[in-house]
């Protein structure tokens, strides 16, 4: 196919300069972050433009938050730690070899040229997040970001050709099987964002070349109120979480665990909480639309799966708005009560404004529940009581953790974000970002003193050998 021939050009031609061109110095990799900052400064208004005209409607406050001061702050951080990531480790030489005069080192140093798949719901942070990182170790990158933001692909598309080198930052724009055939290249690594599912596919498509893979995914995202938390501040702080961009988050708290003698004060908190924040919603800026009819209808057949299982389904319409009347793809806040495994939204990560909520009498049934479940990309506990938080961190897995909140740990640039099992492989954010997208590789310098002879590990062997045996047995 013609898109895979050319796809396969531009690889090449990444490949052949980043060959070409090193060593490179740590001054280029700083060229390069400093333009993509300039990418999202001198466009932050256009791209965000983008954005919303793709969702139906996106605040611009919020994408200038999410995806222009975030990919910033990203590239602020990694400028700031360039140097010290960039530098060599000592390592320890086995005994008595360092005292002899070997050493060993280890370096961080570009793999070539990285695969970025970004999704549709942060569309440029989560290019430009992993893009940041990937130019910092040193690397080229080529990118395939979703054709459900066709506006906002085509933009980024535009500014990079406008601000890189094609053999530096490269777009590839097309639909699903373009994406299939841009996941089966052989980069020298390949970052994708997106859902489980699909991560199954990308997976199988990079073992074709090994080329190693940091997946990005999702999943049921736990929130655990504790009985020691304060409802109100917890039930604003979770209503935000799940509000922002409509639900259409990853780390979304997915379904809400409460204990049993406050899941009604819990769920009246909540409708207060999003009322305050969003009193109308149709015509209100603030919030986002689903981004297409598809996913709509998606979500509103959760509901209905739901209820027809027994589910007592709770809209929060504070301006009792007509949305099926709307010609709008934008949905309320629907709480399901009295929910159970056997309804597809307890199976299917909801990606939108649709939150269960679940009881427990004591926080074991909470953890046991957890943990008999998927392990989830983020888990988020409330309270105040300090044994009971240590024994839901120490008694779960999850990617990551927010107390007292809810999504904040992926914010903080200096922890790492990923998934484990089926919420994701690998990270990056922090330093382990720079590290994913770099070759660790092992440098020993033996001195001129002949080890091997006064080892005995040179044939033939005799009483020498014997000697290093016995040593190493000890």
């Amino acid at each position: 196919m013609p898109q895979l021939s050319i796809m396969h050009d531009v690889l090449s031609r990444q490949r052949a300069a980043f060959v070409a061109a090193r060593p490179e110095a740590l001054s280029v990799r700083r060229d390069r972050l400093k333009r993509l900052k300039a990418v999202l400064i001198e466009n932050g208004d256009a791209l965000c433009a983008a954005m919303s005209a793709d969702f139906g409607n996106r605040s611009r406050e919020m994408s200038m938050m999410s995806d222009i001061v975030a990919g910033v702050g990203m590239v602020n951080y990694s400028l700031k730690h360039l140097d010290r990531w960039a530098r060599s480790e000592k390592r320890h030489a086995n005994f008595p070899l360092g005292l002899l005069g070997a050493r060993s080192e280890l370096r961080y140093e570009p793999k070539g040229v990285i695969g970025i798949v970004s999704p549709w719901n942060f569309p440029v942070g989560l290019t430009v997040n992993p893009l940041a990182q990937a130019l910092a170790a040193g690397n080229r990158a080529m990118i395939k970001p979703s054709e459900f933001t066709e506006r906002t692909s085509e933009t980024m598309a535009e500014l990079f050709a406008r601000y890189f080198a094609e053999d530096e930052v490269a777009t590839i724009l097309g639909g699903p099987e373009i994406g299939q055939e841009f996941c089966g290249l052989a980069f020298d690594h390949l970052l994708f964002t997106g859902a489980t599912s699909i991560g199954r596919h990308v997976l199988r498509a990079a073992a074709e070349n090994l080329v190693p893979v940091t997946l990005e995914l999702g999943g049921k995202s736990p929130t655990i109120l504790g009985r020691s938390a304060d409802t109100d501040r917890a039930a604003g702080r979770i209503g935000l979480a799940k509000m922002m961009n409509a639900g259409q988050i990853c780390l979304a708290p997915d379904y809400l665990l409460v204990p049993d003698d406050r899941e009604k004060q819990t769920i009246a908190a909540l409708k207060a909480q999003v009322s305050a924040m969003y009193p109308t919603m149709l015509s209100n800026d603030d919030y986002a639309s689903v981004i297409n009819a598809r996913h709509r209808d998606r979500l509103q057949g959760l509901v209905a799966d739901a209820v027809a299982k027994g589910a007592e389904a709770i809209e929060v319409n504070p301006a009792g708005e007509d949305f099926a009347a709307a010609n709008l793809n934008k949905l309320p806040l629907t709480i399901l009560r009295n929910v159970d495994d056997g309804m597809k939204v307890m199976q299917d990560e909801i990606f939108g404004p649709v939150l269960p909520v679940k009881t427990y009498k004591a926080i074991d049934e909470a953890i046991d529940y957890v943990n008999a479940h998927d392990h989830p990309l983020g888990l988020y506990y409330f309270g105040e009581d300090k044994a009971e938080e240590d024994r839901v961190l120490s008694r779960t897995i999850s990617g990551g953790v927010t107390v007292n909140d809810a999504m904040f740990h992926v914010s903080m640039d200096d922890l790492p974000f990923g998934g484990v099992g089926p919420s994701g492989m690998g990270s990056y954010h922090g330093p382990e970002g720079f590290k994913t997208f770099s070759h660790a590789r092992a440098v020993y310098r033996q001195p001129k003193l002949d080890i091997t002879k006064l080892a005995g590990i040179r044939p033939p062997y005799g009483a020498a050998i014997r000697r290093t045996i016995t040593q190493g047995l000890k």
